[in-house]
């Protein structure tokens, strides 16, 4: 048991758990798997984007000279030497006051310099001769080879969170297999004799374990890959046994539970015994403040609150940037921006808080709120929660109208820097 603790500024726990951060190795996936995962080289253009100047439009190819003073009272009428659609080309070269029936994507056939758009015109003669009913410049409706992507440029940067859009990129490229950042495996151990199985019926004294599955969630939406390691009641041997063989089969050990000061909170002599080096083992922050990490070998073990709130923050501030640090990701932390409060936290606190806060627009301006309940042991806030308000300690408090800082959950872009706390 640990009789006193020294808190920690937020900033540097973080700072000292970043000490440990990495970039992690690069595999190949399919195309099709590849959705979500972060891409670990960048993507550069192999070809120019179109490969050949198109047609944006159905209409007929044409000299632009031959054009010249047409109206649809003075049309010029055109010879039609070809067809050509999207997926096809014309071999022939189009000769003065030719033109070539051309349908939308095709290739621009050589000789002509513009396209006019079959509205402009009128087929004549069962479609071997056309009437252009507008004069149209050079290049005109013409979509240039390379006016999308020109080869050699870089598309998207090593890193990058592989969305539909980059989906199409990769298809556009001939990446049938995607170099992606292999995902960190981080194992959720959950201790507490108070704790349930979900599907077990409730009990005097007992709760069932959300904490493990918001984790599991947790990690998925940070990109790591999620291991249920099971939960166990307090003992310090069979927790200490647990812990041990988690550090061969995952990458990151988290922990729920057992980390406060208690008769049965056993994880700061399990790190103890374990010869790992504890980092810190309290933080000037609420929720989250006996929030413990510890590295062995390089290898971390996050000790986070059994109370949910507690556990979900401690999670967003320090589990989160370490495994996005794997995927070659600049914006590690939680994207900070800022919002006007529209509820009031009157009561002053000398720490950091951490409020679970939702967020709206409302015209040019955002605006947030809290989520519901913001007690750490509270599980319903945590449900419509998309922001952190950050609410530097002092000996006031906070009133609406008042601008904050707030820390988005759901953005993918991240910030360079934790702007959540000195």
């Amino acid at each position: 048991m640990v009789e006193s603790r020294t808190p920690i500024l937020v900033n540097e726990a973080i700072q000292r758990v970043m000490h440990y951060a990495a970039a992690g190795k690069v595999e190949y996936v399919p195309i099709e798997a590849a959705h979500g995962r972060f891409l670990g080289e960048a993507l550069i253009a192999d070809h120019d984007v179109p490969l050949f100047d198109r047609s944006p439009y159905d209409g007929y190819a044409v000299k632009a000279e031959d054009t010249k003073g047409a109206s649809a009272e003075t049309p010029v009428e055109l010879e039609v030497v070809a067809e050509i659609g999207a997926g096809h080309v014309y071999d022939g070269a189009v000769a003065s006051m030719q033109a070539v029936r051309i349908m939308t994507g095709a290739e621009i056939p050589v000789g002509c310099d513009a396209v006019i758009m079959l509205e402009e015109t009128e087929s004549t003669n069962q479609n071997k001769t056309v009437l252009v009913k507008k004069q149209c410049g050079p290049r005109e409706n013409i979509t240039p080879q390379g006016e999308d992507t020109k080869e050699g440029t870089v598309l998207v940067q090593q890193g990058t969170h592989i969305t539909p859009g980059i989906i199409a990129l990769l298809a556009t490229f001939g990446y049938v297999r995607v170099p992606v950042t292999v995902r960190p495996k981080v194992g959720i151990i959950s201790t507490g004799t108070e704790l349930l199985e979900i599907n077990e019926a409730l009990a005097p004294g007992k709760i069932r374990n959300s904490n493990a599955y918001m984790l599991l969630a947790q990690i998925e939406r940070a990109g790591g890959t999620p291991v249920m390691l099971g939960q166990f009641e307090d003992d310090f041997e069979l927790c200490y046994q647990k812990v041990k063989q988690a550090l061969t089969e995952v990458d990151i050990v988290l922990t729920t539970g057992g980390v406060s000061v208690g008769d049965y909170d056993y994880m700061p002599a399990i790190y103890e015994k374990l010869g790992a080096n504890v980092l810190f083992n309290k933080i000037a922050m609420r929720p989250g403040s006996v929030t413990t990490v510890a590295a062995l070998e390089g290898q971390l073990l996050f000790g986070l609150s059994g109370n949910p709130g507690a556990c979900f923050v401690g999670f967003e501030l320090f589990v989160r940037p370490i495994i996005r640090a794997n995927f070659f990701v600049s914006g590690v932390h939680l994207r900070r921006m800022k919002a006007v409060l529209t509820c009031d936290f009157e009561k002053p606190n000398p720490f950091y808080r951490f409020v679970r806060g939702q967020l709206n627009n409302q015209g040019e301006k955002l605006t947030v709120t809290n989520s519901g309940l913001d007690k750490t042991s509270a599980v319903s806030s945590l449900a419509m929660a998309d922001a952190l308000i950050v609410l530097p300690g002092g000996d006031q408090g906070y009133h609406c109208g008042d601008v904050v800082d707030v820390l988005l959950l759901h953005d993918q872009r991240g910030s360079i820097e934790f702007g959540g706390g000195n």
